[in-house]
C-alpha cells in the first residue's frame, strides 16, 4: 500500500489519513502484539461509551503492524491552547471534565496499574536497586478502587471537533488503577512543559473533585520512577530522580 506522508509521527508509530480513515503504522522495534494490545484498550474505552475513535481492524500493512480506526476531524486541545494561552483555565477545566468521565468507568479487564508500574520501575536503571525496591514496596501498600485510567492524559491527546465535542486518543498506556495516580501522572507530564499550567491543573482538579493535593501527590515518587523508564530528556530525568525522594 502507498501510504504517502504521515499526518503525525511519534516514538512508536506514524499516523496516516487514507480514504477517510486513520491508519496507525507501528515501528519495527515494538513487540509483535503491540497493535492488538493497544487496539483492545481503545475498544474497551469505546464500548464503555466514551468518545473514542472506533477501531475497525488490526492488521499488517507493508509488513508492519497497523490499526485502522475512525477519523475524528478536529484539532488537538493542546494546539488550541498554544494559540491562545489566555484560555488556559477554560481548556484545563474542559479536560478535567473529560478525565472524570474516563474515571467513572469501572474496569478490571485491562492490565492492572500495579503490574504496569512495577514493570516500569524495574526498568528505571537510573535509580539504585535499593531505591527501586523501596518504591516497589511503597506501591504494594497503595490501596484504591480500580477504575479506567488513561495513563497518558494531556491536552494533546484530546481532539476538539467542529461541534465542540472532545475525543480521547492514544490508549496504549491505559490500565485498571487509581484515578488519583492518573491525575498525578498528568500533573507530572505538564510540569516540564509549564509549572504554572501543572499547578493550575492540580488546583482546578482538586476544586472540582473534592480531593486534596496530598491525596494526589503521594503518588509522585512512584510515578516519577516509572516515567524514568520512558524516553525522557536528560534534564527531565534529573528532575524525576529528585522527585522520587519527595514525600507527602
Amino acid at each position: 500500500m502507498i501510504l504517502g506522508t504521515p499526518i503525525a509521527s511519534g516514538n512508536t508509530a506514524e499516523i496516516y489519513l487514507i480514504d477517510g480513515r486513520i491508519i496507525k503504522i507501528f515501528k519495527d522495534h515494538l513487540p509483535p502484539a503491540e497493535a492488538g494490545y493497544e487496539a483492545n484498550k481503545q475498544r474497551h474505552a469505546y464500548e464503555a461509551g466514551l468518545f473514542v475513535p472506533e477501531v475497525f481492524d488490526v492488521t499488517r500493512i507493508n509488513e508492519k503492524q497497523a490499526i485502522v480506526m475512525e477519523y475524528i476531524k478536529g484539532k488537538a486541545m493542546g494546539e488550541l491552547l498554544m494559540e491562545n494561552m489566555g484560555l488556559a483555565e477554560d481548556y484545563i477545566n474542559l479536560s478535567i471534565d473529560v478525565q472524570q468521565r474516563i474515571h467513572s468507568v469501572n474496569t478490571v479487564n485491562l492490565e492492572s496499574m500495579e503490574a504496569k508500574l512495577t514493570r516500569q520501575i524495574k526498568a528505571a536503571n537510573q535509580l539504585h536497586q535499593e531505591k527501586r525496591s523501596y518504591l516497589l514496596q511503597k506501591l504494594l501498600r497503595m490501596k484504591y478502587e480500580e477504575k479506567l485510567c488513561h495513563g497518558d492524559f494531556h491536552l494533546f491527546n484530546l481532539i476538539v471537533t467542529e461541534d465542540d465535542r472532545v475525543s480521547i486518543i492514544d490508549w496504549v498506556d491505559a490500565s485498571s488503577g487509581d484515578i488519583l495516580a492518573d491525575v498525578c501522572r498528568t500533573y507530572l507530564l505538564y510540569q516540564p512543559f509549564s509549572e504554572e499550567l501543572a499547578e493550575l491543573y492540580l488546583h482546578l482538579y482538586c476544586q472540582k473533585s473534592g480531593f486534596g493535593k496530598k491525596d494526589i501527590l503521594r503518588w509522585i515518587p512512584i510515578l516519577s520512577a516509572a516515567r524514568l523508564s520512558e524516553n525522557v530528556s536528560a534534564s527531565e530525568a534529573e528532575w524525576l530522580i529528585k522527585c522520587t525522594e519527595l514525600s507527602y
